[in-house]
């Protein structure tokens, strides 16, 4: 049965085809109560924009455990019914300390071995974890940078099917949406009995495919990469980086970095922030 929940959101990771959605993104979030959802499908830049919502706002929806994907944290969410919040939670040094008193309802992790350990014993699949160290970022091109036949018969369906849109209402129609033609996935290390563990995750969030647009059409196919890895290399691990990891449905050992939180580093003189976990 499907309740009215409110639900902090965390994560949107990048769309992907869908034959039924034409796409869709995974939605990750935290209720007031302090209980990890997973939201999908959300066909999120088909919706109106009213319903359309950003990371770290407050969304109101009715939602309901979902029937073919029996992790435990999975939830449908009923589209029409959402309502947004007017704007995210603010950041900065008056807005972080709100976010993470909120964060602090989850638990947290410090080791990805404990992540999977929690999956095996409870079901857990969805985590927070704070690596103790950021080692690189790994850039890899996609064996196949275009889209299939396939794939983009489903991005384009909806439309071409004329009930998603008005034909006459040009504004509403979206464009195809580009493949990444890169992979990126982070290098970390965790403190593990006083020695250092490293893991390696793909990072799939919305954040890591805008940001690469938007650097592709400012500095060109020879430009995009070093301030790309400024950024992911250099100026968010200067910070308290959390990674949101979650596992893939039909490969339910394998966990991808699906959020980047990066609150800023708490003052020597003030760690209350790392308290709150």
């Amino acid at each position: 049965m499907a309740d009215l929940q409110r639900i902090l959101i965390l994560c949107k990771t990048y769309p992907s085809p869908s034959s039924k959605y034409a796409e869709t993104s995974c939605v990750a979030g935290m209720t007031e109560e302090g209980r990890m959802v997973r939201l999908y499908p959300v066909p999120f830049r088909l919706v109106s924009d009213e319903q359309q919502f950003r990371k770290w706002q407050w969304i109101e929806a009715r939602i309901e455990a979902s029937y073919n994907d029996r992790r435990a944290e999975s939830h449908r969410i009923f589209v029409d019914t959402i309502q947004c919040d007017a704007e995210p939670l603010k950041a900065g040094k008056d807005g972080w300390p709100h976010r993470m008193k909120l964060l602090a309802k989850l638990e947290m992790f410090e080791d990805f071995a404990s992540i999977e350990a929690a999956r095996q014993a409870r079901g857990t699949t969805l985590a927070l974890l704070r690596p103790s160290r950021i080692l690189g970022l790994d850039i890899k091109a996609v064996r196949n940078p275009d889209w299939t036949d396939d794939e983009k018969a489903k991005l384009l369906h909806l439309q071409q099917q004329g009930g998603l849109f008005d034909d006459t209402d040009e504004g509403k129609q979206i464009r195809m949406l580009e493949k990444l033609p890169f992979d990126f996935h982070y290098r970390y290390e965790c403190q593990v009995d006083g020695q250092p563990v490293a893991y390696k995750h793909k990072l799939v969030d919305w954040e890591v495919g805008a940001l690469y647009r938007r650097l592709r059409r400012e500095y060109g196919a020879g430009g995009w990469e070093k301030p790309f890895r400024d950024k992911y290399e250099r100026e968010l691990p200067s910070r308290d980086l959390l990674l949101l990891l979650g596992t893939i449905h039909r490969f339910p050992d394998q966990w991808l970095a699906v959020s980047v939180i990066c609150p800023p580093m708490p003052l020597p003189e003030d760690q209350n922030q790392r308290k709150l976990f």
